[in-house]
Protein backbone atom coordinates (compact mmCIF):
# COMPACT_ATOMS: atom_id res chain seq x y z
CA UNK A 1 0.00 0.00 0.00
CA UNK A 2 1.36 3.62 -0.86
CA UNK A 3 -0.51 7.27 -0.54
CA UNK A 4 -3.71 7.23 -2.00
CA UNK A 5 -4.27 9.70 -4.79
CA UNK A 6 -6.03 11.83 -2.98
CA UNK A 7 -3.66 12.49 0.00
CA UNK A 8 -3.43 15.90 0.85
CA UNK A 9 0.36 17.17 0.55
CA UNK A 10 0.46 20.79 2.08
CA UNK A 11 1.59 23.34 4.77
CA UNK A 12 -0.48 25.45 7.62
CA UNK A 13 0.31 28.52 9.31
CA UNK A 14 -1.86 30.70 11.93
CA UNK A 15 -3.04 34.30 11.50
CA UNK A 16 -0.91 36.14 13.93
CA UNK A 17 2.07 34.35 13.37
CA UNK A 18 1.72 35.55 9.69
CA UNK A 19 -0.62 38.45 8.81
CA UNK A 20 0.57 41.64 10.40
CA UNK A 21 -2.09 44.14 9.55
CA UNK A 22 -2.81 43.95 13.56
CA UNK A 23 -4.63 47.57 13.51
CA UNK A 24 -5.78 47.96 9.56
CA UNK A 25 -9.26 47.40 7.99
CA UNK A 26 -11.37 47.45 11.47
CA UNK A 27 -9.62 44.48 13.15
CA UNK A 28 -9.47 44.38 16.61
CA UNK A 29 -7.03 43.49 19.48
CA UNK A 30 -6.10 40.39 20.16
CA UNK A 31 -4.62 38.86 23.66
CA UNK A 32 -1.25 38.73 21.39
CA UNK A 33 -1.69 42.18 20.38
CA UNK A 34 -2.14 43.72 23.76
CA UNK A 35 -0.32 41.59 26.36
CA UNK A 36 2.71 39.90 24.46
CA UNK A 37 5.16 43.14 25.53
CA UNK A 38 7.61 41.90 27.71
CA UNK A 39 6.74 38.47 27.46
CA UNK A 40 8.68 38.04 23.50
CA UNK A 41 12.71 37.52 22.82
CA UNK A 42 14.00 40.77 21.61
CA UNK A 43 10.87 42.45 22.41
CA UNK A 44 9.30 41.20 19.00
CA UNK A 45 5.41 41.15 18.28
CA UNK A 46 3.39 40.30 15.61
CA UNK A 47 2.33 43.67 14.24
CA UNK A 48 3.92 43.24 10.77
CA UNK A 49 5.05 39.23 10.69
CA UNK A 50 5.37 38.34 7.07
CA UNK A 51 2.25 40.59 5.95
CA UNK A 52 0.60 37.77 4.66
CA UNK A 53 -2.34 39.87 4.81
CA UNK A 54 -0.76 42.39 2.04
CA UNK A 55 1.06 39.89 0.55
CA UNK A 56 -1.35 36.49 0.34
CA UNK A 57 -1.38 36.35 -3.79
CA UNK A 58 2.67 36.16 -4.08
CA UNK A 59 2.36 33.71 -1.33
CA UNK A 60 -0.46 31.55 -2.72
CA UNK A 61 1.69 31.53 -5.94
CA UNK A 62 4.40 30.47 -4.41
CA UNK A 63 2.38 27.03 -2.81
CA UNK A 64 1.36 26.74 -6.29
CA UNK A 65 4.48 26.44 -7.61
CA UNK A 66 6.01 23.62 -4.85
CA UNK A 67 2.63 21.65 -6.04
CA UNK A 68 1.16 21.88 -2.52
CA UNK A 69 -2.80 20.10 -2.60
CA UNK A 70 -3.59 21.96 0.62
CA UNK A 71 -3.32 24.77 2.73
CA UNK A 72 -4.15 25.30 6.06
CA UNK A 73 -4.62 28.77 7.37
CA UNK A 74 -7.17 30.01 10.70
CA UNK A 75 -8.91 33.01 11.12
CA UNK A 76 -8.18 35.88 13.36
CA UNK A 77 -11.64 36.11 15.41
CA UNK A 78 -10.58 39.49 16.66
CA UNK A 79 -10.13 40.73 12.89
CA UNK A 80 -14.03 39.25 12.54
CA UNK A 81 -15.46 40.13 16.00
CA UNK A 82 -13.05 43.25 16.85
CA UNK A 83 -16.03 43.99 19.49
CA UNK A 84 -18.75 41.98 20.91
CA UNK A 85 -21.63 42.09 18.88
CA UNK A 86 -20.04 43.83 15.83
CA UNK A 87 -18.67 42.22 12.65
CA UNK A 88 -15.74 43.30 10.15
CA UNK A 89 -16.83 43.13 6.93
CA UNK A 90 -13.19 43.80 5.64
CA UNK A 91 -11.78 40.76 7.79
CA UNK A 92 -14.60 38.16 6.34
CA UNK A 93 -13.34 40.08 2.71
CA UNK A 94 -9.59 39.27 3.50
CA UNK A 95 -10.66 35.49 3.89
CA UNK A 96 -12.61 35.34 1.31
CA UNK A 97 -10.42 36.36 -1.19
CA UNK A 98 -7.43 34.57 0.18
CA UNK A 99 -9.75 31.57 -0.69
CA UNK A 100 -10.33 32.25 -3.68
CA UNK A 101 -6.54 32.85 -4.45
CA UNK A 102 -6.05 29.27 -2.62
CA UNK A 103 -8.76 27.79 -5.21
CA UNK A 104 -7.66 29.03 -8.59
CA UNK A 105 -4.25 28.01 -8.25
CA UNK A 106 -5.63 24.25 -7.22
CA UNK A 107 -5.06 23.97 -3.81
CA UNK A 108 -7.50 22.91 -0.89
CA UNK A 109 -8.43 25.80 1.53
CA UNK A 110 -8.13 24.53 4.84
CA UNK A 111 -9.64 26.42 7.88
CA UNK A 112 -8.58 26.91 11.83
CA UNK A 113 -11.25 28.48 13.64
CA UNK A 114 -9.09 29.54 16.34
CA UNK A 115 -5.39 29.45 16.78
CA UNK A 116 -4.55 31.56 20.05
CA UNK A 117 -5.30 35.02 19.52
CA UNK A 118 -8.75 35.65 21.66
CA UNK A 119 -10.74 38.93 21.10
CA UNK A 120 -9.47 41.15 24.19
CA UNK A 121 -13.39 42.19 24.62
CA UNK A 122 -13.51 38.05 25.89
CA UNK A 123 -10.31 38.38 27.80
CA UNK A 124 -11.48 41.55 29.79
CA UNK A 125 -14.75 39.28 30.55
CA UNK A 126 -12.79 36.42 31.86
CA UNK A 127 -11.07 34.89 28.38
CA UNK A 128 -11.39 31.09 28.11
CA UNK A 129 -12.58 31.04 32.17
CA UNK A 130 -15.86 33.33 31.07
CA UNK A 131 -19.20 31.43 31.08
CA UNK A 132 -20.30 33.39 27.99
CA UNK A 133 -16.80 32.36 26.19
CA UNK A 134 -18.36 28.91 24.11
CA UNK A 135 -21.54 31.26 22.90
CA UNK A 136 -19.16 33.95 21.87
CA UNK A 137 -17.30 31.62 20.13
CA UNK A 138 -20.31 29.46 18.05
CA UNK A 139 -21.26 32.99 17.23
CA UNK A 140 -18.29 33.69 15.60
CA UNK A 141 -18.06 30.51 13.84
CA UNK A 142 -21.32 30.79 12.72
CA UNK A 143 -20.64 34.05 10.82
CA UNK A 144 -17.29 32.58 9.38
CA UNK A 145 -19.54 29.18 7.82
CA UNK A 146 -21.71 31.81 6.15
CA UNK A 147 -19.40 33.84 4.72
CA UNK A 148 -16.94 30.92 3.58
CA UNK A 149 -18.46 27.81 3.50
CA UNK A 150 -19.63 28.17 0.06
CA UNK A 151 -15.51 27.85 -0.93
CA UNK A 152 -14.26 25.27 2.45
CA UNK A 153 -15.23 21.70 3.12
CA UNK A 154 -12.49 21.02 5.80
CA UNK A 155 -12.54 22.67 8.94
CA UNK A 156 -10.60 22.53 12.50
CA UNK A 157 -12.47 24.07 15.12
CA UNK A 158 -9.33 24.83 17.49
CA UNK A 159 -5.64 24.27 17.64
CA UNK A 160 -3.50 22.93 20.21
CA UNK A 161 -5.79 23.28 23.34
CA UNK A 162 -3.71 21.71 25.58
CA UNK A 163 -1.05 24.59 24.69
CA UNK A 164 -2.91 27.50 24.73
CA UNK A 165 -4.64 26.16 27.99
CA UNK A 166 -1.13 24.82 29.57
CA UNK A 167 1.17 27.91 28.37
CA UNK A 168 -1.22 30.29 28.72
CA UNK A 169 -3.00 29.79 31.44
CA UNK A 170 -0.72 27.98 33.75
CA UNK A 171 2.89 28.05 32.65
CA UNK A 172 2.33 32.37 32.10
CA UNK A 173 4.80 31.87 29.02
CA UNK A 174 1.91 32.63 26.43
CA UNK A 175 -0.58 34.91 26.19
CA UNK A 176 -2.82 35.48 28.29
CA UNK A 177 0.56 35.20 30.49
CA UNK A 178 -1.08 33.77 33.66
CA UNK A 179 0.24 31.26 36.17
CA UNK A 180 -1.01 29.04 38.15
CA UNK A 181 1.57 26.77 40.60
CA UNK A 182 0.88 23.54 39.18
CA UNK A 183 0.03 20.56 41.70
CA UNK A 184 -2.35 22.59 44.16
CA UNK A 185 -5.88 22.03 44.35
CA UNK A 186 -6.67 25.67 42.96
CA UNK A 187 -4.18 24.21 39.41
CA UNK A 188 -6.58 21.40 39.18
CA UNK A 189 -9.86 23.38 39.56
CA UNK A 190 -8.40 26.02 36.91
CA UNK A 191 -7.90 23.57 34.19
CA UNK A 192 -11.08 21.49 34.76
CA UNK A 193 -12.98 25.03 34.72
CA UNK A 194 -10.96 25.78 31.46
CA UNK A 195 -11.34 22.70 29.91
CA UNK A 196 -14.96 22.57 30.60
CA UNK A 197 -15.70 25.90 28.28
CA UNK A 198 -12.97 25.03 25.87
CA UNK A 199 -14.72 21.80 25.06
CA UNK A 200 -18.21 23.34 24.78
CA UNK A 201 -16.72 25.75 22.60
CA UNK A 202 -15.45 22.93 20.17
CA UNK A 203 -18.48 20.60 20.44
CA UNK A 204 -20.92 24.25 19.72
CA UNK A 205 -18.57 24.70 16.33
CA UNK A 206 -19.07 21.39 15.59
CA UNK A 207 -22.52 21.48 15.77
CA UNK A 208 -22.80 25.33 14.19
CA UNK A 209 -20.79 24.10 11.15
CA UNK A 210 -22.94 20.50 10.76
CA UNK A 211 -25.99 23.09 10.37
CA UNK A 212 -24.93 25.72 8.61
CA UNK A 213 -21.84 25.13 6.27
CA UNK A 214 -22.84 25.17 2.35
CA UNK A 215 -20.69 22.90 1.23
CA UNK A 216 -20.44 19.54 2.14
CA UNK A 217 -18.36 19.73 5.70
CA UNK A 218 -15.23 17.52 7.40
CA UNK A 219 -14.54 18.55 10.49
CA UNK A 220 -11.81 17.83 12.63
CA UNK A 221 -9.47 19.33 15.66
CA UNK A 222 -5.57 20.13 15.62
CA UNK A 223 -4.37 18.35 18.59
CA UNK A 224 -1.09 17.93 20.28
CA UNK A 225 -0.40 16.59 23.69
CA UNK A 226 1.54 13.38 24.71
CA UNK A 227 2.85 10.92 23.02
CA UNK A 228 5.47 8.17 24.17
CA UNK A 229 6.96 5.61 21.61
CA UNK A 230 7.86 2.00 23.00
CA UNK A 231 11.85 1.37 23.21
CA UNK A 232 11.28 -2.04 21.42
CA UNK A 233 8.66 -3.12 19.32
CA UNK A 234 7.20 -5.79 21.76
CA UNK A 235 4.37 -6.03 23.16
CA UNK A 236 5.64 -5.36 26.75
CA UNK A 237 7.02 -1.98 25.31
CA UNK A 238 4.53 -0.72 23.45
CA UNK A 239 1.60 -1.40 26.18
CA UNK A 240 4.12 0.72 28.31
CA UNK A 241 4.57 3.37 25.75
CA UNK A 242 0.41 3.45 25.17
CA UNK A 243 -0.03 3.31 28.93
CA UNK A 244 2.30 7.06 28.96
CA UNK A 245 0.49 7.83 25.64
CA UNK A 246 -3.24 8.12 27.54
CA UNK A 247 -2.08 8.74 31.28
CA UNK A 248 -5.07 8.37 34.01
CA UNK A 249 -4.26 12.04 36.01
CA UNK A 250 -5.43 15.16 35.68
CA UNK A 251 -3.43 16.16 32.98
CA UNK A 252 -3.96 18.79 30.06
CA UNK A 253 -1.45 17.96 28.45
CA UNK A 254 -2.80 14.38 27.23
CA UNK A 255 -4.84 13.74 24.23
CA UNK A 256 -7.67 11.48 26.01
CA UNK A 257 -8.71 14.46 28.47
CA UNK A 258 -9.45 15.99 25.88
CA UNK A 259 -11.07 13.28 23.06
CA UNK A 260 -12.61 11.29 25.37
CA UNK A 261 -15.29 13.58 25.72
CA UNK A 262 -15.07 15.04 22.35
CA UNK A 263 -15.16 11.50 20.40
CA UNK A 264 -16.02 9.21 22.95
CA UNK A 265 -18.40 11.32 25.44
CA UNK A 266 -16.76 10.13 28.42
CA UNK A 267 -15.84 12.39 31.18
CA UNK A 268 -12.59 12.16 33.68
CA UNK A 269 -13.95 11.46 37.51
CA UNK A 270 -12.95 15.79 37.61
CA UNK A 271 -14.61 16.75 35.00
CA UNK A 272 -18.21 14.99 35.93
CA UNK A 273 -18.25 17.29 38.71
CA UNK A 274 -18.80 20.18 36.93
CA UNK A 275 -19.91 19.00 33.10
CA UNK A 276 -23.71 17.89 33.09
CA UNK A 277 -25.23 15.17 30.87
CA UNK A 278 -26.68 18.01 28.68
CA UNK A 279 -23.57 19.64 28.15
CA UNK A 280 -21.60 16.70 27.16
CA UNK A 281 -23.99 15.83 24.35
CA UNK A 282 -23.13 19.57 23.26
CA UNK A 283 -19.71 18.27 23.59
CA UNK A 284 -20.14 15.24 22.21
CA UNK A 285 -20.64 15.92 18.48
CA UNK A 286 -19.40 13.41 15.50
CA UNK A 287 -16.16 14.57 13.64
CA UNK A 288 -14.67 13.01 10.74
CA UNK A 289 -11.21 13.11 11.60
CA UNK A 290 -8.82 13.43 14.26
CA UNK A 291 -6.11 16.21 13.43
CA UNK A 292 -2.38 15.87 15.31
CA UNK A 293 0.92 18.61 15.31
CA UNK A 294 3.73 16.10 15.88
CA UNK A 295 7.19 17.21 16.21
CA UNK A 296 8.44 14.68 18.82
CA UNK A 297 7.90 11.82 20.90
CA UNK A 298 8.22 12.68 24.16
CA UNK A 299 10.66 9.83 25.71
CA UNK A 300 13.75 12.59 25.48
CA UNK A 301 11.81 15.07 27.69
CA UNK A 302 14.09 16.42 30.46
CA UNK A 303 11.16 19.04 32.02
CA UNK A 304 11.18 17.34 34.99
CA UNK A 305 15.01 16.39 35.52
CA UNK A 306 17.77 13.85 34.27
CA UNK A 307 15.95 11.83 31.71
CA UNK A 308 18.79 8.71 31.40
CA UNK A 309 17.20 8.15 27.46
CA UNK A 310 19.02 11.49 26.98
CA UNK A 311 22.87 10.63 25.61
CA UNK A 312 25.30 13.43 24.76
CA UNK A 313 24.70 15.09 21.96
CA UNK A 314 21.66 13.64 20.89
CA UNK A 315 20.01 15.45 17.48
CA UNK A 316 17.90 18.47 17.83
CA UNK A 317 15.99 21.18 16.32
CA UNK A 318 17.25 25.08 17.01
CA UNK A 319 14.23 24.61 19.51
CA UNK A 320 16.04 21.98 21.39
CA UNK A 321 13.40 19.22 20.62
CA UNK A 322 14.96 16.00 20.22
CA UNK A 323 14.75 14.63 17.10
CA UNK A 324 12.63 11.39 16.97
CA UNK A 325 11.54 10.19 13.09
CA UNK A 326 9.62 7.16 14.09
CA UNK A 327 7.37 9.84 15.94
CA UNK A 328 4.65 10.03 13.02
CA UNK A 329 4.10 6.23 12.81
CA UNK A 330 3.40 5.99 16.62
CA UNK A 331 1.15 9.01 16.50
CA UNK A 332 -0.97 7.82 13.04
CA UNK A 333 -1.22 4.10 15.46
CA UNK A 334 -2.02 4.84 18.98
CA UNK A 335 -4.50 7.52 18.06
CA UNK A 336 -6.45 5.90 15.44
CA UNK A 337 -6.68 2.33 17.48
CA UNK A 338 -8.01 4.49 20.36
CA UNK A 339 -10.91 6.59 18.87
CA UNK A 340 -11.12 5.22 15.14
CA UNK A 341 -10.85 8.17 13.23
CA UNK A 342 -8.91 8.56 10.25
CA UNK A 343 -5.69 11.14 11.21
CA UNK A 344 -4.37 14.15 9.44
CA UNK A 345 -0.89 15.26 10.25
CA UNK A 346 -1.78 18.92 10.72
CA UNK A 347 1.30 19.89 11.96
CA UNK A 348 5.35 18.36 11.56
CA UNK A 349 8.69 20.35 10.52
CA UNK A 350 11.37 21.51 12.54
CA UNK A 351 12.82 24.79 13.38
CA UNK A 352 16.74 24.90 11.96
CA UNK A 353 19.53 27.69 12.12
CA UNK A 354 18.80 29.06 8.56
CA UNK A 355 20.01 31.98 6.63
CA UNK A 356 21.36 33.66 3.31
CA UNK A 357 24.09 31.89 2.04
CA UNK A 358 26.95 33.69 -0.52
CA UNK A 359 25.33 31.77 -3.52
CA UNK A 360 22.20 33.64 -1.89
CA UNK A 361 20.21 30.60 -1.48
CA UNK A 362 18.98 28.49 1.88
CA UNK A 363 21.12 25.30 2.30
CA UNK A 364 18.65 23.53 4.89
CA UNK A 365 19.92 20.00 4.50
CA UNK A 366 19.46 19.24 8.54
CA UNK A 367 15.28 19.99 7.57
CA UNK A 368 15.51 17.56 4.52
CA UNK A 369 17.02 14.44 6.67
CA UNK A 370 14.28 15.51 9.38
CA UNK A 371 11.44 15.06 6.91
CA UNK A 372 12.82 12.27 4.97
CA UNK A 373 13.09 10.39 8.46
CA UNK A 374 9.50 11.61 9.80
CA UNK A 375 7.57 10.68 6.67
CA UNK A 376 9.42 7.28 6.48
CA UNK A 377 7.48 6.68 9.73
CA UNK A 378 4.75 7.99 8.31
CA UNK A 379 4.51 5.61 4.91
CA UNK A 380 4.94 3.22 7.06
CA UNK A 381 2.02 3.94 8.78
CA UNK A 382 -0.16 4.36 5.88
CA UNK A 383 1.60 0.60 4.18
CA UNK A 384 0.49 -0.69 7.37
CA UNK A 385 -3.33 0.04 6.47
CA UNK A 386 -3.77 3.03 9.02
CA UNK A 387 -5.94 5.74 7.58
CA UNK A 388 -3.82 8.59 7.00
CA UNK A 389 -5.34 11.51 4.89
CA UNK A 390 -3.16 14.00 4.92
CA UNK A 391 0.14 15.90 6.12
CA UNK A 392 0.83 19.37 6.80
CA UNK A 393 4.66 20.87 6.85
CA UNK A 394 4.99 24.03 9.56
CA UNK A 395 5.16 25.99 8.07
CA UNK A 396 4.92 27.36 4.78
CA UNK A 397 6.54 30.90 5.74
CA UNK A 398 9.11 31.56 8.77
CA UNK A 399 7.03 33.33 10.95
CA UNK A 400 6.95 35.05 14.77
CA UNK A 401 7.47 31.95 16.86
CA UNK A 402 4.81 33.52 20.00
CA UNK A 403 7.50 33.94 22.86
CA UNK A 404 10.65 32.64 20.75
CA UNK A 405 9.77 35.83 18.85
CA UNK A 406 11.64 35.28 14.64
CA UNK A 407 14.53 33.56 15.51
CA UNK A 408 13.23 30.14 15.28
CA UNK A 409 12.95 29.41 11.22
CA UNK A 410 10.38 26.79 10.60
CA UNK A 411 9.30 27.74 7.29
CA UNK A 412 9.59 26.20 3.84
CA UNK A 413 10.20 29.76 2.42
CA UNK A 414 12.86 32.19 3.81
CA UNK A 415 11.29 35.64 4.85
CA UNK A 416 13.76 38.30 5.14
CA UNK A 417 11.70 40.27 7.58
CA UNK A 418 13.49 43.81 6.34
CA UNK A 419 12.55 43.56 3.10
CA UNK A 420 9.72 41.25 3.68
CA UNK A 421 11.12 39.60 0.58
CA UNK A 422 10.99 35.35 0.04
CA UNK A 423 12.76 32.90 -0.90
CA UNK A 424 12.19 28.97 -1.54
CA UNK A 425 14.66 27.07 0.94
CA UNK A 426 16.42 23.79 -0.29
CA UNK A 427 13.64 22.28 1.61
CA UNK A 428 11.31 23.26 -0.14
CA UNK A 429 11.97 22.32 -3.38
CA UNK A 430 12.66 18.68 -1.89
CA UNK A 431 9.28 18.80 -0.36
CA UNK A 432 7.95 19.62 -4.29
CA UNK A 433 9.85 15.98 -5.49
CA UNK A 434 7.85 14.71 -2.45
CA UNK A 435 4.72 15.93 -3.73
CA UNK A 436 5.22 15.91 -7.11
CA UNK A 437 5.81 11.72 -6.82
CA UNK A 438 2.93 11.21 -4.27
CA UNK A 439 5.81 10.08 -1.38
CA UNK A 440 6.53 7.22 -3.51
CA UNK A 441 10.67 7.25 -2.68
CA UNK A 442 10.35 7.83 0.52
Amino acid sequence: MSFSKDFLWGAASAAYQVEGAYNEDGKGMGIWDALSAGHVKHGDNGNVACDHYHRYKEDVALMKQLGLKAYRFSVSWPRIMPEEGCINEKGLEFYGNLVDELLAAGIMPMCTLFHWNLPMWIHEQGGWLCDKVSDYFAEYVKIVVEALSDRISVWMTLNEVSTFLGAGYMDGVHAPFEQCKAGTPEAKERICALTKNILLAHGKAVRVIREQAILPSEIGIAMDGTLYMPWAETEEEIEKARTATFPEGVSCKAVNWWLEPAVKGKLHPEMERIISTEELGQIHQPLDFMGYNCYKANNYDDDFGLNPALYPGIPRTAMDWAITPDALYWAVRFYHERYGLPIMITENGMANVDFVMSDGKIHDQQRIEYLKGYLKGLKRAVDEGYPVIGYLYWSILDNFEWAEGYDKRFGLIYVDYRTQGRTLKDSALWYAGVIQENGEKL
